[in-house]
């Protein structure tokens, strides 16, 4: 579908400097974009492209000056990186494929309840005493666990699978292949050198605007619950184990894992395959670098923190240039002993 710029523009409460009658109808990125399409620009690096690009509009912030001419028409915004998620936002709504209703073979518990307009993807499965809000999805192969609460306008799908008793929210995202609810890993070492199995009693509650990527788990709590709060965001592949709170706001990147018991604050940023010791506290706006270890509570608020075991950033950049010299200072020694 085609839109104008300055329809754009209104969608995202941007100013129009240009042609804002100019039709567009695809999102593209900067440096490949051609006639007709939007752009944006919002890391510095790609400033270059906005000279030469063949975007008929460019989100750009209200703050950025031309260093010479632009041909394409600029949507002046606060944030354009935001603005363009906004945008790809409408423009999915717009052009996607509105499913509802319930596709056959499927099963749905007599005692379950959907809401209004609803999909039911071919060979999902609803349990007992499930409850589904309006307008929510659930995609095909999905399982839906006895005692399960989805609210509304959320998708789930295919291949996800919810296990008894868990609560999932509105406006929440689970990709293919998710697991909520499974067990713990919880095991008592029996004195013949065996492992007795410990019960996984709890359920895990996951709150409002939570994404989580493909193949990610979620372990159930061994008592009470393992709680997502809302506006989470997981990637793909990420461990959550039994017990664990994870703050509002809180971003966890690719294959990091969370030992039990841990309990992560808000607004708080985790790179990909940093592992996080159980039982422990993480501040609020605490960021954590990839492939970091982190073996203790962090109680000071806002702090960054990069290697393995965890060092404060100042701190483990001068390590990392120490750590970088060391054959030449080897080296220097071994002169220095020979002159001995």
């Amino acid at each position: 579908m085609e839109i104008s710029i300055a329809q754009v523009a209104e969608i995202l409460q941007g100013t129009v400097e240009g042609n804002g009658e100019a039709k567009v109808n695809r999102l593209e990125k900067i440096e490949e974009a051609t006639e007709g399409s939007i752009a944006f620009l919002a890391n510095p690096k790609y400033t270059n492209y906005i000279y030469d690009t063949q975007a008929s509009g460019v989100i750009v912030s209200k703050e950025f000056t031309p260093e010479k001419e632009i041909k394409s028409t600029l949507i002046r915004v606060e944030d354009p990186y935001s603005s363009f998620a906004k945008l790809l936002e409408a423009y999915q709504q717009m052009t996607a494929i509105k499913k509802v209703g319930t596709e056959q073979p499927s099963f749905q518990s007599e005692s379950a309840t959907v809401g209004e307009q609803v999909y039911l993807g071919a060979f999902s499965y609803l349990g007992e005493n499930v409850s589904i809000g309006d307008r929510t999805k659930i995609y095909p192969n999905a399982v839906i666990g006895d005692n399960v609460t989805i609210g509304n306008d959320t998708v789930i799908y295919p291949g996800v699978k919810i296990y008894a008793n868990c609560k999932v929210g509105n406006n929440c995202v689970l990709h293919a292949g998710v697991v909520v609810g499974s067990d713990g890993f919880g095991f008592a070492p029996q004195e013949d050198g065996t492992y007795k199995t410990i019960p996984q009693t709890g359920n895990v509650i996951i709150e409002d605007h939570v994404d989580i990527g493909a193949n990610t788990t979620i372990d159930c709590a061994t008592m009470g619950s393992t709680i997502i709060r809302s506006g989470v965001k997981l990637d793909n592949l990420v461990q959550i184990a039994h017990n664990v709170e994870v703050g509002k706001n809180t971003v966890i990147a690719s294959q990091a894992g969370l030992s039990g018991s841990a309990k992560i604050g808000e607004n708080c940023q985790i790179g990909g395959q940093a592992g996080i010791t159980g039982h422990l506290q993480m501040a609020n706006k605490t960021i954590i670098g990839p492939q970091a270890g982190v073996p203790k509570t962090i109680k000071e608020e806002g702090k960054v923190w990069f290697g393995s075991p965890i060092q404060e950033h100042k701190e483990f950049l001068r390590t990392s240039i120490i750590l970088r010299n060391l054959p030449q200072l080897m080296e220097r020694v071994k002169q220095l002993e020979k002159k001995l």
